[in-house]
């Protein structure tokens, strides 16, 4: 019986191919749609909404940090697939215990690579899995040091500010650009003061659409706060949704650069 581990260092034994997916990620869910396995979907999170095809289709239960564990009974999948920090603890430990579950862990482009890598390798899709992690590194690839060490501060939250530091998957994202994080002697998602905002005095601020939905109502405030910076609503989805959806990432930041710097 073949044995795969997850990122989380579990252990899954599976006796033949899963037939029965539910994915419970949106990032992961569009990545394996892309891969290939659309057919044996049969579960996602109500905010895996990428494919609309997907979305519109396949059953959903639940939220991300709140799963419908009856539906997902019902469905009774022969595999599970989750993240580490985007699923609830307490619902994974409780699925553990009836089914089986693969766990990512991801906080780099590496681990993002990895977890494509490895659930190819689970739904032996290895040739396909291999064509778009090398179709992706190669579009990354291309945007490494696109800016020229601007520091930024990448906000994902108000009230409190909450902003991505150190030892996050968009922290990764960031340094690939070039980007220096202004927060990034901090870990994970930090709470800050405006004292110690003005105190950062961030050449550019990201204002992220996911999870708080930033909007433009929100510029003046922040152009109040750090009147020297320049001031950016950003799609969330393509710093924090690791997978396929980072393939849109190249003409974005293109597009982002020329009205950061007219060109």
């Amino acid at each position: 019986m073949p044995t795969f581990n997850d990122q989380l260092r579990n252990r899954i034994e599976l006796d033949e191919i899963p037939k029965r997916i539910i994915s419970i990620v949106p990032s992961q869910s569009e990545f394996l749609w892309d891969l290939g396995i659309r057919e044996n979907l049969v579960g996602i999170s109500k905010f895996c909404i990428h494919p609309s095809e997907m979305f519109r289709t396949i059953e959903r239960v639940g939220g991300t940090k709140k799963l419908d564990l009856e539906k997902i009974r019902t469905l009774n999948p022969d595999l599970i697939i989750g993240n580490k920090e985007e699923n609830s603890i307490d619902d994974i430990v409780a699925l553990q215990k009836e089914f089986r579950v693969w766990m990512s862990d991801i906080t780099s482009l590496d681990d993002m690579y990895a977890m494509m890598n490895s659930l190819a390798l689970i739904f032996e899709k290895q040739k396909e899995g291999s064509l778009l992690v090398q179709k992706l590194e190669a579009s990354l690839n291309r945007l490494k040091n696109v800016f020229q060490s601007e520091r930024v501060l990448y906000f994902i939250w108000k009230d409190p500010y909450m902003v991505a530091a150190n030892g996050t998957f968009i922290n990764s994202v960031l340094q690939l650009l070039g980007l220096s994080n202004a927060a990034a002697s901090r870990e994970r998602y930090p709470v800050l003061t405006p004292e110690l905002i003005q105190k950062l005095d961030p050449e550019l601020c990201f204002l992220s659409g996911e999870p708080f939905p930033f909007r433009e109502k929100h510029l003046n405030e922040f152009q109040t706060l750090l009147p020297k910076s320049k001031i950016v609503l950003v799609d969330g989805e393509l710093f924090s949704w690791y997978g396929t959806r980072l393939l849109q990432l190249e003409g974005y930041i293109e597009d982002l650069v020329d009205k950061l710097h007219g060109g």
